[in-house]
């Protein structure tokens, strides 16, 4: 990957339909509800798309999926699809798998052979959707792969809009987004670099607070348009967390270059948005 060639990286987009498979049915009231609540297209593009749209654009991106099985039933779309498709595209495409925390050991052995045999680069946990404590000891197994290989791992914190109008929220318990239950294991795991995924409303200084505490914690500011940022998020970017902050979209719920159009206009720093754009990604991704 030449990163002098790329407008920016993208640490945040979603594999929601596998190439192979038909879209699994308990996700899609999920997909309805999430369109719905997003104002976004219904259909979900494949992965060949994504990449498409995303080479055409000079955006390299972070493709994952969320492993929910034991907390959504919902059957996950192959950590080992994505790693594949993006052996043949790496110019653009930074492989991260999601494995279920419940899977604890197993789960384990899954992220080593991903790591070790198809070049994966980090992870995605979403503690809602996994109806999981991002701190419960089954998800330590992985954890310690994680912080072995010294890998970036992404936590879904805040609101979510997956769940968002359905029946008791579709199941989905948003006590498990709250950023501080995370603290714990950026303790305990200090060698794996930690993105809090979103502003984190409504415990947005709390991410902050640990961003700036603790030297492995960074924030991808994904799944909101920044128009709709809070304040303090603007005055961190722009001074003590600068390097700290990292461009994400959520996408297919937020099209990139929507996300970067509405960044340009919120307050920050001409010096700041490169790094939160594209240099704070790469340092993070190791790709510099």
């Amino acid at each position: 990957m030449d990163i002098s060639k790329l407008k920016a990286i993208d640490v945040h987009v979603h594999a929601e339909v596998s190439c192979h498979d038909p879209e699994d049915p308990v996700m899609g009231e999920f997909f309805d509800a999430a369109s719905a609540y997003f104002k976004a297209p219904r259909e979900r593009p494949k992965m060949p798309e994504i990449i498409e749209l995303y080479r055409e654009e000079q955006i390299a991106f972070c493709m994952f999926t969320v492993d929910a099985e034991t907390g959504m039933g919902a059957k996950r779309v192959s950590n080992y699809e994505i790693a594949e498709l993006a052996a043949d595209n790496l110019d653009i495409m930074i492989p991260f798998a999601s494995i279920d925390p419940h899977k604890g050991k197993y789960g384990a052995r899954e992220a080593r052979d991903l790591v070790e045999n198809y070049g994966v680069k980090g992870f995605k946990f979403h503690g809602i959707a996994q109806n999981a404590h991002p701190a419960d000891r089954m998800a330590y197994p992985i954890y310690e792969v994680i912080n072995e290989y010294k890998l970036p791992v992404i936590f879904h914190t805040g609101h979510s809009g997956m769940g968002t109008g359905m029946r008791g929220g579709g199941g989905m318990r948003l006590k498990y987004g709250r950023p501080m239950l995370i603290d714990d294991v950026a303790v305990d795991f200090p060698d794996m670099k930690i993105i809090l995924a979103h502003p984190s409303w409504p415990w947005v200084d709390e991410s902050l607070s640990m961003a700036l505490h603790k030297e492995n914690v960074f924030i991808d500011l994904s799944g909101w348009s920044p128009k709709y940022f809070m304040p303090q998020i603007i005055q961190y970017a722009n001074t003590q967390l600068k390097h700290k902050m990292m461009f994400g979209s959520d996408f297919p719920l937020i099209h990139p270059m929507k996300w970067l159009k509405a960044a340009q206009e919120v307050g920050f720093k001409e010096e700041v948005l490169p790094l939160i754009m594209k240099d704070n990604a790469a340092r993070v991704l190791g790709l510099s």
